[in-house]
């Protein structure tokens, strides 16, 4: 099964709340007001079907169970054109297990004062139509994003894009399979986690199989598909000159090849959508796979190193939330600190296993010596990343809580790295590199992260309230005293909300 990394064939519902009371002539006007709200989503990543006007509860709760039954619909957004009374919302909101977004808005951008009258007023309430409905959600606790605002205004565009993203991210969560290649990396706490809470939280199916079973199949790749790989290497890299062919390493860029080969044949034939190494279970692999790891996480899988199931979830999610926007996500870990006052800055890396999605430069395919896993020198894309806004997220298991870490962050120009020969990014956190890692240290955020380039810190925002699952977001605004203060609000929340 091919990996989909795209937002095409998802769907978002439009419903429109009103009630039997007004009568046909005006229930007609509603839905066509709605009609053209929806008209003025043309152009957002994920098409908005609109549905006809719901008016009674009956209505209401089978929509909402058709919208779970359909794998295309990745959301619902909901807006009260009229009054519609909220209790008869109470089954299919709390039947309701797709993502949603109250959008609260009218039909009108300007009001035409000198005509209203109360034909007028009866048809355009969503003032407190949408109050109703705000009530009944808050009082069942129901997960949404609320967006406020005409449809002609951009940002209320900029934000249903964010949350149809995030909606979309969740969707590949609900619908992942993840193949682990060896446990992790021995005596290492922060890789360990509840797979089954994993799948009970976020819907993802976390296994393992024996690094072995993988490479059989990378010792079934053919000759002949292995020339063809090569010869897309030579097409879209930089190749050094010992790794062309005739060279005296080829046969390492061979064995490369023959990885991503039987790497992919085995995600595909599984309906894997991420997956993990570890450094220390080899098996019979030529190499630690590094090349096949970042062509995979830029064709939008998900890759967590050493057994970092965690991660490989939040890269594949990260990817599927970028979907179609300039840039990419990718495995990160802050490896190293420049120090000098004012001027703070991280070098991020891995042994391996960086996306050269993070550069629109062309990356070159180098041999270098790895001094781990006791196997040959590894194949690997050699780049750094582009400047400009990104944001790093970690997950963390808190034994009662799954716990997403953020921090904004901006990539810089790096200096001249001629002996560090991987895929590499530097930046400068927000808001300050003290107070960052000082926030990151004490929320036990993890190490390994993935880095996105392609959307911003509100789509995590959506997700996080999607998942219901704690985000702890450093950014301009955070202060260590603040964010000390959020972590012990959390913890006492986070306890009470799973009930005893």
């Amino acid at each position: 099964m091919t990996l989909r990394t795209s937002l095409d064939g998802y769907t978002v519902w439009f419903v429109t709340g009103s009630q039997g009371l007004y009568g046909e002539e005006t229930l007609r006007q509603v839905a066509e007001q709605s009609q053209q709200v929806v008209a003025g989503l043309e152009g957002l990543p994920v098409r908005v079907e609109w549905k006809p006007v719901l008016t009674d509860a009956d209505s209401i709760r089978r929509l909402a169970l058709e919208a779970n039954a359909d794998d295309s619909v990745i959301g619902v957004m909901a807006w009260m054109h009229t009054f519609s009374p909220a209790k008869m919302w109470i089954g299919g909101l709390d039947a309701l297990q797709k993502p949603l977004l109250h959008l609260h808005t009218q039909a009108n951008v300007e009001l035409p004062w000198a005509e209203i009258d109360f034909d007028f007023m009866n048809l355009n309430q969503a003032a407190h139509g949408d109050r109703e409905f705000g009530y009944i959600q808050t009082r069942l606790g129901v997960a949404r994003k609320t967006v406020v605002g005409h449809v002609s205004n951009p940002a209320v565009l900029t934000q249903i894009e964010q949350w149809q993203r995030a909606a979309a991210g969740w969707q590949a969560a609900r619908t992942l399979k993840l193949a682990r290649f060896g446990d992790n990396m021995r005596f290492v706490a922060v890789t360990e986690g509840d797979k089954t809470e994993a799948e009970l939280r976020f819907g993802v199916q976390v296994n393992t199989w024996g690094v072995n079973e993988l490479a059989d199949a990378v010792a079934a790749a053919s000759e002949a598909d292995i020339d063809a790989l090569v010869e897309v290497y030579l097409a879209e890299y930089d190749v050094v000159e010992e790794l062309l062919p005739g060279g005296e390493r080829h046969q390492s860029l061979r064995d490369g090849a023959a990885i991503e080969l039987g790497l992919r044949s085995f995600l595909e034939e599984g309906g894997f959508g991420a997956f993990t190494t570890s450094f220390e279970d080899l098996g019979s692999l030529k190499q630690l796979p590094g090349l096949a790891v970042q062509r995979l996480m830029a064709e939008g899988y998900g890759f967590g190193a050493e057994g970092d199931w965690k991660t490989a979830i939040l890269v594949r999610i990260a990817n599927v939330m970028g979907a179609g926007l300039p840039g990419g996500a990718s495995l990160m870990e802050d490896y190293t600190y420049d120090l000098v006052a004012g001027e703070e800055k991280i070098l991020g890396a891995h042994m391996l296993e960086v996306a050269p999605t993070l550069t629109a430069s062309k990356a070159r395919l180098e041999i270098h010596p790895l001094g781990i896993g006791g196997k040959d020198d590894p194949v690997r894309l050699v780049f750094t990343a582009d400047p400009g806004p990104a944001v790093v997220v970690a997950m963390s298991d808190m034994r009662d809580r799954f716990r997403l870490v953020a921090n904004v962050v901006e990539t810089v120009e790096a200096p001249d790295l001629p002996n560090l020969p991987v895929g590499r990014a530097v930046w400068k956190p927000a808001p300050d590199f003290a107070t960052s890692a000082a926030c990151w240290l004490t929320a036990g955020a993890a190490h390994h992260t993935v880095m996105t380039t392609a959307v911003g810190i509100e789509v995590f925002r959506d997700f996080a309230e999607i998942a219901r699952t704690e985000l702890l977001v450093i950014d301009e605004q955070t202060t260590v005293r603040d964010f000390q203060r959020e972590i012990r609000w959390n913890q006492a929340y986070y306890r009470l909300a799973q009930g005893l």
